[in-house]
């Protein structure tokens, strides 16, 4: 069915009409999403109809159980897509998520959005307000970020040293994502409708549970910046494929392709995948800020961890670290205990997969903290070490100077250079 969505324009005007997008009317979370995106569809020739109409389950050829398993889409030519197909002729559709649907194409993530799209369909729920599903989150939100490593960490003689990077990786930040929700549904922060939530879990890597769940819609970007942002976003995913999967291969020093590898990835999913989704949401309204902010312009080091880079890690750590820890220590003893903790959650996944290397990835975030504080001192503000020039100067240094700590040569040659090797780059 893939094959079929080059066949389909993109542009709304070429046909008034394209098709009908069926969806279950008994469930909430599916009701209230078809009402959400209707009239974004509809300029785009699409219009929503419940599955439990019987012409369209006639039209269809299902029984209403065969019919309530899964979306459909039919189009104007006749042809039926069900399930995560569905999803990828709709963001064929959409400017801004064509890369997406392109990606689709190859048979891994075919396989994968097929695997998301029954478990997601498997555990819908009619409604999560006004039912046990946010006091049940709410009450559990400690509990992934205290068991998701455990078990991450279970698998650690079983998986080679990157595939329990990864592993960790992802069990620290679901972790977090429950956390997060957690907490902004016990406040009663933002809806607690069923969609947003499990769209924050899943689709966004950024940790602001209360922006992204608000329902008053976001400042929506103008088609021209828009169109700007995805170019420049498309223009990083290569350049950072270009480095993974091109430069890095010619180094002649294994860890100096290790490190262009390492620059690539980075390239391409924090500056290029993850600025693709914060265009797509506030696309759809949805608050939700790219993850990166320009950190090479950062002219202080707590502009540069605190504003610019990496958002999502940042945000966490400043509510759930600095502000109790300032309280009680004052800002000195909150700075350098929020790097500590963020330096023994990178010990998690750079040391503990290289089984070697324990204590520089802290010794750095702890680095990072005393420059702050540095900056922040009657001495550095005599030096002018938070504005102009000297700033960033100063900030380079502290913050690119010892970046060899936090990744270690044992963990950029047994950790990234396999992971490099098995997914051929190397």
């Amino acid at each position: 069915m893939i094959s079929v969505l080059t066949e389909i324009t993109e542009s709304p005007e070429a046909t008034s009409f394209r098709g009908w997008i069926f969806y279950d009317d008994s469930c909430c979370s599916c009701r209230n999403l078809a009402r959400w995106l209707e009239n974004f569809f509809a300029a785009r020739g699409f219009h929503f109809e419940p599955l439990q109409r019987q012409w369209v389950q006639q039209r269809l050829n299902l029984t209403e159980e065969q019919a309530l398993q899964e979306m459909r889409i039919l189009t104007s030519t006749g042809e039926i897509f069900g399930g995560a197909d569905a999803i990828i002729l709709l963001a064929r559709q959409i400017w801004w998520a064509v890369p997406l649907a392109w990606m689709a194409r190859l048979p891994s993530v075919q396989a994968m959005l097929h695997q998301l799209y029954c478990w997601v369909a498997a555990h819908r729920t009619c409604s999560i307000k006004g039912t046990a599903a946010p006091s049940f989150i709410s009450r559990t939100r400690w509990c992934a970020l205290a068991l998701l490593p455990l078990i991450a960490l279970a698998t650690k003689p079983f998986l080679p040293p990157w595939g329990f990077m990864w592993l960790m990786a992802f069990a620290l930040f679901l972790g977090c994502k429950w956390l997060t929700l957690g907490i902004a549904l016990r406040r009663g922060e933002g809806t607690a409708g069923p969609f947003r939530p499990l769209a924050y879990l899943l689709a966004w890597p950024g940790m602001e549970a209360t922006r992204f769940l608000t329902p008053e819609l976001a400042r929506r970007q103008t088609r021209s910046a828009a169109l700007r942002n995805t170019a420049v976003a498309l223009i990083r995913i290569l350049l950072g494929s270009f480095l993974l999967f091109g430069v890095a291969r010619y180094a002649v020093e294994p860890l100096l392709a290790g490190w262009i590898g390492m620059v690539g990835m980075v390239m391409l999913l924090h500056f290029g995948l993850f600025d693709l989704l914060s265009i797509g949401w506030r696309a759809l309204r949805v608050d939700a800020p790219p993850i990166m902010n320009a950190p090479l312009r950062s002219t202080s080091v707590s502009e540069f961890w605190g504003q610019r880079w990496n958002a999502a890690f940042n945000d966490l750590a400043l509510r759930l670290v600095f502000r109790p820890a300032a309280r009680r220590w004052g800002m000195a003893g909150g700075t350098l205990l929020a790097f500590l903790v963020s330096g023994l959650v990178h010990e998690l996944v750079i040391s503990l997969p290289a089984a070697t290397g324990y204590g520089f990835p802290s010794a750095y975030f702890l680095g990072q903290g005393l420059g702050v504080l540095i900056e922040r001192s009657s001495a550095g503000k005599w030096l002018g070490l938070r504005t102009g020039i000297r700033g960033w100067m100063f900030t380079m240094i502290v913050v690119a100077g010892p970046a060899y700590w936090l990744f270690h040569s044992p963990f950029v040659r047994q950790v990234i250079l396999p992971f490099m090797q098995a997914i051929g780059a190397l």
